[in-house]
């Protein structure tokens, strides 16, 4: 959600406020995703780095966090509507007790839905998921006797430990970055790769919603269409269901898609 404190000072209010209608946002946008046909939606909701920031904000936001899970689960209407199982991804032992209780009741609220994955990053750093990936891969080598020259750990190795994948996302599609800033910010560095767009929109996050994400989705499946080439006939461009979408909310919006299907 990369702009919530630049959209409360240029409206003079509290960066809490902020953060605030950042989560509306969200909640708006996920919706629509979900509405489009999107099965698998990230969000960036809270950095490592983020526990760097002052006493006051980082209270704020992890009371946000467990409004949200609250909201998500409680009164879970958009979870339920489109049958979404909730993942949340990252170090969530850093997190307040009382929020490891609320992520932990709400994936095991969720767990029997199998129609659309809503993964939420918190605390999360895409080094640290990469940093936990090589680990595990490296601890499983050498329980299994294979810690050697000989069987050197390979680019499946690690991907297998990712989060995403271990949260069973498909491949990243499209990243989207809101408030005009043009760099990653240390999400999905190692997801981001080969084919994946990259989307950087103006608008910042609590003002981000339809007619923001449309652009980043039709010129993603506009490419794709190219990509494919004539071979397969003519085709509408609309006629795509997009498979997964991964939003960035951190106090930076990143947010990317995955893998549009036909």
């Amino acid at each position: 959600m990369d702009g919530n404190r630049r959209y409360a000072r240029q409206r003079n209010m509290a960066v809490k406020e902020g953060h605030t209608s950042g989560f509306y946002a969200l909640q708006k946008v996920v919706n629509i995703c979900f509405t489009l046909g999107v099965e698998c939606v990230t969000v960036f909701a809270f950095s490592i780095e983020n526990f760097k920031r002052s006493e006051e904000e980082v209270a704020a936001l992890m009371e946000l966090a467990g409004a949200c899970l609250l909201e998500l689960t409680k009164h879970g209407e958009l979870l339920d509507r489109h049958g979404v199982r909730l993942n949340v991804l990252g170090r969530i032992e850093m997190l307040p007790e009382n929020i490891q209780k609320s992520v932990r009741d709400a994936q095991e609220m969720t767990k029997n839905n199998n129609k659309s994955i809503f993964n939420l990053c918190m605390p999360y750093t895409s080094r640290d998921e990469i940093t936990t990936a090589v680990q595990l891969a490296v601890r499983e080598k050498v329980a299994s006797g294979l810690g050697d020259a000989e069987h050197p750990i390979t680019e499946r190795d690690i991907e297998r430990y990712m989060m995403t994948t271990l949260g069973g996302s498909p491949p990243l599609d499209i990243l989207i970055r809101s408030s005009g800033v043009k760099r990653l910010s240390d999400f999905l560095m190692w997801q981001a790769s080969e084919n994946v767009q990259i989307h950087f929109a103006p608008t910042h996050w609590p003002d981000f919603g339809f007619w923001d994400l449309l652009p980043a989705i039709l010129d993603y499946q506009a490419k794709a269409w190219n990509r494919q080439g004539d071979s397969r006939g003519p085709r509408r461009l609309m006629s795509f269901g997009i498979e997964c979408v991964v939003l960035v909310v951190t106090v930076t919006l990143l947010a990317s898609f995955t893998r549009l299907r036909t």
